[in-house]
């Protein structure tokens, strides 16, 4: 009886391998009509990459926006050595922190060496620069805000190199392209590892 069911489930199983290959469902591509093998369909990028670009925004010049073109902040309550985000609660809802949502991080005006991501008390992982945790500010509703600039004279718009930016807040509008500390140069993709002495991805 239990041999019998054993067969049974064998063959069962034999059959649904040999359905799910004739499906393609082993990641083969069926030749197309005309013989040929299909062109597998380009990648689609991830919707989740961190992207940090050096953009001037207002009167602070150059500081660094996320993918959304939305400004970053650092936070004096937070130490760089070690690196450590002290905003968590209530302080992250005010201050969402930028996320390492993905494996790799497109870098434009950002020094790959300075870039890298800490363990927050949730278990997430977020961005540094220069050691500083960095954050979104949930008052800035468009690219070229930093409403949050100078806020409790405790938040600051983080500078390509992990500094303070000096300047009044602004609202609206970026008055610079992205990108302009390295006129001419394409993005770059980092490695895993952002940064010495940081968390990986």
């Amino acid at each position: 009886m239990n041999r019998t069911r054993v067969i049974v489930l064998a063959a069962a199983a034999a059959f649904g391998l040999a359905t799910v290959a004739a499906c393609g469902g082993n990641g083969a591509q069926t030749p197309a009509a005309g013989g040929a093998p299909a062109q597998p369909t380009s990648q689609q990028t991830d919707p989740n990459q961190v992207k940090l670009t050096a953009t001037t925004v207002g009167q602070l010049g150059q500081v660094v926006t996320d993918a959304a073109g939305m400004t970053l902040y650092r936070f004096d309550g937070d130490t760089a050595n070690p690196p450590t985000s002290n905003c968590n609660d209530a302080c992250a809802k005010a201050w969402p922190p930028e996320l390492a949502t993905s494996s790799t991080a497109t870098l434009d005006g950002v020094d790959q060496s300075v870039v890298g991501v800490i363990l927050r008390k949730d278990g997430t992982k977020q961005i540094t620069i220069n050691g500083w945790a960095v954050y979104k500010y949930a008052k800035d509703t468009a690219p070229g805000d930093a409403k949050g600039q100078g806020a409790m004279q405790k938040w600051f718009a983080v500078t390509p190199q992990g500094k303070k930016a000096a300047g009044a807040a602004t609202s609206g509008g970026t008055s610079g392209a992205p990108g302009t500390s390295k006129a001419g140069a394409a993005p770059t993709t980092s490695s895993p590892d952002l940064g010495a002495g940081t968390t990986g991805y």
